[in-house]
């Protein structure tokens, strides 16, 4: 008779794995050196940039102060004084409103016949006197003086509105006013009577009819002979009559 007991399916059991060995850590080396690495030539290490170090005496790269400032050079002074007439704001009305400036009158003279006067206009009184020193410099004239730092004759001009008369008055000094007595200081003139003959007042206006008639002075034509070349007339012989009785 067969066996009829039931056969089971039962796993084999499994084989032993074999434990897995983890790798140690690699031993770890010492920290390597921070410090810059020098690329110059030398066995001293290059100093780091920045505050504190450098190649410019421990300044960073900076410049060391020393306390001295840069020699500068000195400004020539000009042959020319200047004297200023009148400073005046000019308004001009654009679209969107109005735009301010100035406008200087000035007078130059180097106190020995030369004197001369310009006007310049800018956004600030610096730059307008600049060119109205610019603009004077160009118009100079030189003054033809006699003897005394006089005039030779008497000249009177018209400019515009304004009217001067200018006469030598020798020995009473400088007598002028207004912008007349400013050129003739500045021009070195003396012994000099001058009036102004128009009921203008503008100031630019007699000084540019001072400065043209002023130009329009002939030089004096009589020669003044040195004491030393003046040789005496020969003295002629007086005849002494002979007496009667």
């Amino acid at each position: 008779m067969e066996n009829t007991t039931p056969k089971t399916n039962t796993p084999a059991p499994a084989a032993p794995v074999a434990p897995v060995s983890t790798p140690a850590a690699p031993a770890t080396s010492a920290p390597a050196s921070t410090a810059p690495v020098s690329r110059g030539t030398g066995n001293s290490p290059r100093m780091p940039s920045g505050f504190g170090g450098g190649r410019d005496g421990g300044s960073g790269g900076f410049k060391k102060n020393t306390g001295r400032r840069s020699p500068r050079p000195e400004k020539v002074k000009s042959e020319f004084d200047q004297r200023i007439l009148n400073i005046r704001r000019v308004v001009r009305v654009v679209t969107g409103g109005r735009r301010f400036s100035f406008s200087v009158a000035i007078i130059i003279g180097n106190h020995k016949g030369s004197v001369g006067v310009g006007t310049g206009k800018g956004l600030d009184t610096a730059l307008a006197i600049d060119k109205a020193l610019k603009n004077a410099r160009k118009n100079v004239i030189k003054v033809n003086l006699v003897k005394g730092n006089s005039i030779a004759h008497e000249v009177g001009l018209k400019y515009s509105s304004a009217r001067v008369v200018i006469r030598p008055a020798e020995g009473r000094g400088l007598i002028a006013g207004s912008a007349i007595r400013d050129i003739f200081e500045l021009a070195g003139i003396s012994d000099v009577s001058a009036k102004i003959v128009s009921p203008s007042k503008n100031k630019l206006n007699i000084a540019r009819a001072t400065i043209m008639a002023l130009a329009t002075l002939k030089p004096s034509k009589i020669k003044v002979t040195p004491a030393s070349e003046v040789k005496a007339a020969p003295v002629a012989p007086v005849k002494v009559a002979p007496k009667t009785k």
